[in-house]
């Protein structure tokens, strides 16, 4: 089995990562592999879904021609600065240009221990594996910015969490694994040679339209900027909660990563925290912007020194590109919500629309998803009488009805095209906190696949009516409510 491997950051100085190999495995077994994006990587998905995949995939075997290496990066912990992380728990094995002409990484995650691991086993739990493996590809199919997963491998050996759980391996596939926590392990270190080679890879994989910028560092933060405002309106729109949202989880790319407490919101309220850690909030649903914004001028402090050698030029400099993140968002944001409410041009009164809306929604604890994709359907049927008993433990919401049927009545798109369209940006599907948990318990103390299996299924189709597995829709019942996530460590 190979891989045609291309390793431009295994090239980069030894301090930018660490050499170490995965730690070997007592019986991988192949759980699931993504066909799809196999393909994608030019990656034989049969040979993957083999015995030998999976000892690949485990770490008992290395592909030829991966050079395997742990990144090193630092990061705001919950707004606490740790000078030195790194890849604790995850090795990258090399890079692929895939069939469309993308360069990504290929990661291990859960593959034994590094020199980052500060003490930890580097081993992942089963659960979380699962985790990452549905709400990644449940992303991707949503059209979010999304690290992906290539492969789920059962090692045959125990964890020790709270207790002794089977453990497991992530292949997962990203645009790069550059955070930035990368940038601030150099400014924290005083590397600017460093930090100025970084910069440079960094525009040169991702942003290569910038080259021959005057101002390579203020480039990279403009681009940083704009990428993570409109990931976290994507975010919005379908209701998920990162949990984590530290600098060292915040991809330069633009892409969601590290899946660890995350959750998406049954009952709508935007100061919803699912994470275990998050006691005071930090990353609640609604706080999610400013977060983004806040890691994003983390980034700033870090690349200071290379915007102006006159630190009050820097800052003020920094601060004009920080500054135009609110602007991003908001426009992103609008225009998420437009297609949500299946409006196509924008008026003044948009953003009064939208406000009402939510506050009767929270008011009303309705569920986020559900009530979208009702809309859908009153929008090409005219009939608002299920959207009314959504509210059943509230005031109906019949005002702010009438004020989205005249704003309707403003544009020129029949009823079925309007719904058509809304179809496609209100999901029937997401990964139901319940059904999640539902498929791990099964998964880790029955070794039973079949609920991770189809919720998997009906995560790939998300904005599709699938009759035959309605019930992974359905909002849990008081006694299914999940209320807390775990990162898994």
């Amino acid at each position: 089995m190979t891989i045609p491997f291309d390793n431009t950051y295994a090239r980069l100085p030894d301090r930018f990562y660490a050499r170490v190999e995965p730690t070997s495995v007592r019986a991988p077994r192949m759980i699931q592999v993504n066909h799809p994006l196999a393909e994608l990587l030019g990656i034989d998905a049969e040979a993957l879904d083999s015995p030998e995949g999976a000892a690949v995939l485990a770490g008992n075997l290395l592909f030829q021609g991966s050079e395997p290496i742990a990144l090193a990066y630092a990061g705001h912990q919950f707004g606490n600065f740790v000078p030195r992380l790194g890849d604790g728990r995850a090795i990258l094995l090399g890079e692929i240009v895939g069939r469309d002409g993308k360069r990504r990484d290929l990661q291990l995650k859960g593959s034994g221990p590094t020199p980052f691991s500060r003490g930890g086993d580097g081993r992942a739990a089963l659960g979380p594996v699962l985790r990452e493996y549905l709400v990644s590809e449940a992303m991707a199919a949503l059209g979010v910015p999304t690290t992906r997963a290539l492969a789920a491998v059962l090692t045959g050996d125990r964890v020790h969490r709270e207790g002794p759980l089977p453990g497991a391996v992530l292949a997962r596939v990203a645009s790069s694994h550059l955070r930035v926590g990368t940038f601030q392990y150099f400014d924290a270190t005083r590397d600017e040679e460093g930090l100025r080679a970084l910069v440079d890879y960094a525009l040169a994989r991702h942003f290569p339209d910038t080259e021959g910028a005057g101002n390579p560092a203020l480039a990279l933060l403009e681009r940083v900027v704009h990428a993570q405002a409109n990931l976290v309106a994507r975010w919005l729109g379908v209701g998920f909660v990162h949990g984590v949202m530290n600098t060292d989880n915040t991809s330069i790319s633009g892409e969601t990563i590290d899946y660890g407490p995350c959750a998406f919101l049954d009952e709508t309220n935007p100061k919803k925290v699912f994470s275990s850690i998050d006691r005071n909030g930090r990353y609640a649903f609604m706080n999610q912007p400013a977060m983004a914004q806040w890691n994003c001028a983390r980034l700033a402090d870090a690349l200071l020194p290379l915007v102006s050698e006159d630190e009050a030029e820097a800052v003020v400099l920094a601060t004009a590109r920080i500054e135009a993140f609110g602007k991003t968002f908001r426009a992103a944001y609008a225009a998420v919500v437009r297609a949500k409410l299946g409006l196509q041009a924008e008026e003044d009164g948009d953003a009064s629309l939208t406000e009402d809306l939510f506050a009767l929604m929270t008011q009303g604890a309705v569920d986020y998803t559900i009530f979208f994709r009702t809309l859908c359907d009153a929008a090409e049927s005219g009939d608002d009488e299920p959207i009314r008993t959504l509210f059943s433990a509230s005031p109906a919401p019949t005002p702010w009805l009438e004020a989205w049927r005249r704003r309707l009545g403003r544009e020129s798109a029949s009823a079925a095209d309007r719904a058509s369209a809304m179809r496609r940006a209100n999901p029937a599907f997401i990964p139901r906190n319940h059904r999640i948990e539902e498929a791990i318990v099964a998964a880790t103390r029955e070794d039973d696949f079949a609920p991770f299996h189809a919720l998997r299924r009906a995560l790939e189709r998300p904005y599709e009516d699938q009759p035959e597995l309605a019930h992974l829709a359905e909002p849990p019942r008081p006694e299914e409510r999940v209320r807390r996530t775990f990162c898994g460590t």
